[in-house]
């Protein structure tokens, strides 16, 4: 009776191998659901740019959406100006500085004021435009708009007694009007010379350098 209901030694063996897998099993099944740590996001400086290639910009760099490019230098908007420093100066002559300049820099630039010049009347702190003359200690200075001058004479004179005459003036009576500079009153000393002097105002209109702007400015100031 014991040996016909006892297990075969066959079936035990085939018992002990099923159950040896299912414990492998559950134990590769425990093992692979089991909590694992996670390490953190680096963080990102601030101010880091990074770039990622970008074969449709030149250079092939383009910034990280999100990351603001760095931005270049911009060329300065400020832009300059051209001034004619003439009169009692070191350097006399055409300079070229940043625009919001002031008389003061200019008279800098030409070297500074010869010792022994009156600058009372000369407003060293008014802001240059493009274009003017700055005269210096020069007899008959305007302080017309466009020039800033500095007479030897009475402070703060507007102009001349009497109108300049055109066809008499020196070269340096010349160059204390407003707007004229060595060239220019060279250019109205060669035209008087060739046209035998001036019949009247108007033919400064002819004279090289002088357009409608500058000739309403001069035209009371000088005469034939």
């Amino acid at each position: 009776m014991r040996l016909r209901w006892g297990p075969a030694p066959r079936t035990l063996a085939a018992l002990a191998l099923v159950l040896l897998v299912a414990v492998g099993l559950a134990g590769f099944h425990f093992w692979s659901v089991r909590p694992q740590a996670v390490s953190a996001p680096e963080t990102v400086e601030a101010g880091a740019s990074e770039v990622v290639e970008d074969p449709l910009r030149p250079g092939g760099a383009s910034p990280v959406a999100g990351v603001p490019p760095s931005s270049s230098p911009s060329p300065g908007a400020a832009g300059e100006i051209v001034v004619d420093v003439s009169g009692k100066v070191h350097r006399p002559g055409v300079q070229s500085l940043p625009a919001g300049s002031r008389v003061a820099d200019a008279l800098r630039a030409a070297g500074g004021v010869r010792a022994g010049t009156d600058v009372t009347g000369l407003n060293r702190a008014r802001v240059l435009m493009d274009g003017e003359q700055v005269a210096v200690g020069l007899p008959q200075a305007q302080a017309a708009p466009g020039t800033a001058g500095g007479a030897a004479g009475a402070p703060g004179s507007s102009g001349p007694a009497a109108p300049l005459s055109l066809s008499a003036a020196t070269k340096e009576q010349l160059e204390t009007l407003p707007g004229v500079g060595p060239v220019l009153a060279q250019h109205i000393i060669d035209h008087r010379t060739d046209n035998g002097g001036f019949r009247s105002v108007d033919e400064l209109r002819q004279v090289n350098g002088i357009g409608d702007r500058r000739f309403a400015v001069l035209r009371p100031l000088v005469q034939p």
